[in-house]
C-alpha cells in the first residue's frame, strides 16, 4: 500500500517516446546498439523551455524510464538472460531485465538535439532501446569524468553481442524502402531478436518497425529478409 501511494503521488511521468519499434519484439537489448534508431522525447505540457536550458550542451543524457508493456507480467526473482544463451538464471538485480519489481529501465542515449515546438519540448536521440509509447520519468545529463568507468569487471556481460549478417532476398528488396528505414532494419535484425532459447531456421519471425512489417529467417549466422510492407499505421519520425 505504502509503495503504491509513493508511486501514485512522487513518481509521475514527464513525457512520452515516439520511436520506431511499436512492438517488443525487435527492441535492441541495449542502447546504442542501433545507432539509426532515433526517438523523441516529448515533454508533458507542465514542463516548459526553461526545464531543459543548459541541457543541450551535454553530449548523452540518462533517460529513467517505465517498462510499461510489462508491469501486467510481473516479475521474477531469477531470470535468463540472453548473453547467457537463454540457458543460465542470474538475479533480476543482476541483470537488465524488464520484470523487476518496480518496472525502472534507464538509458544512456546520444543527445541530438534540443527543440521547442509550439511551446512543446522534444528532446531528440539515436541508438534507442525504447518502445514507442514508453513513459519518461526523468532525464539527467551524463558526465564522464564521474560516470565513465571503461576498466570497471562487467560479470557476465563480456564484450559487444557477435552481429547477424543481413541479406534481403528479392521480393523484399522491391518494397520501396527509403536508405535510411532500410538501414535502421539491418541493423536491428543485425542484433539477433530472436528469443535466447530459440534457434529455428525454419520459422519465419515478424516484427514492426518504423511503420514496416518485415519478416525474416535465420540460417546459423545469417538473416534473410523475406518479405517488407506498410504497417496499417505507418510511423513515421523526422
Amino acid at each position: 500500500m505504502f509503495r503504491k501511494a509513493i508511486m501514485q503521488h512522487l513518481v509521475q511521468s514527464i513525457g512520452t517516446v515516439s520511436s520506431p519499434y511499436t512492438q517488443k519484439f525487435g527492441i535492441p537489448r541495449q542502447p546504442q546498439l542501433v545507432a539509426q534508431a532515433r526517438i523523441c522525447i516529448t515533454l508533458n505540457a507542465e514542463f516548459s523551455a526553461d526545464c531543459v536550458r543548459g541541457l543541450d550542451g551535454f553530449e548523452y543524457i540518462w533517460v529513467q524510464f517505465l517498462f510499461h508493456d510489462a508491469v501486467q507480467e510481473g516479475w521474477s526473482e531469477m531470470v535468463r538472460p540472453p548473453r547467457l544463451g537463454g540457458k543460465k538464471k542470474m538475479g533480476v538485480f543482476a541483470t537488465r531485465s524488464p520484470h523487476r519489481p518496480n518496472h525502472l529501465g534507464l538509458s544512456l542515449l546520444p543527445l541530438e538535439r534540443v527543440e521547442i515546438v509550439n511551446g512543446q519540448v522534444r528532446i531528440w536521440c539515436s541508438g534507442g532501446d525504447l518502445l514507442d509509447g514508453t513513459p519518461v520519468l526523468d532525464i539527467k545529463p551524463y558526465i564522464p569524468f564521474v560516470e565513465a568507468k571503461p576498466d570497471a569487471r562487467a560479470g557476465f556481460v563480456q564484450g559487444a553481442p557477435e552481429l547477424l549478417k543481413v541479406v534481403w532476398q528479392a521480393a523484399a528488396q522491391q518494397c520501396g524502402l527509403d536508405a535510411e528505414t532500410q538501414l535502421l532494419i539491418e541493423s536491428s535484425i543485425a542484433q539477433d531478436p530472436r528469443p535466447a532459447y530459440q534457434n529455428l531456421p525454419e520459422r519465419v519471425y515478424g516484427m514492426e518497425i518504423a511503420g514496416w512489417n518485415v519478416h525474416f529467417r535465420i540460417v546459423d549466422k545469417t538473416a534473410y529478409i523475406e518479405g517488407c510492407a506498410p504497417c496499417k499505421s505507418s510511423l513515421h519520425l523526422k
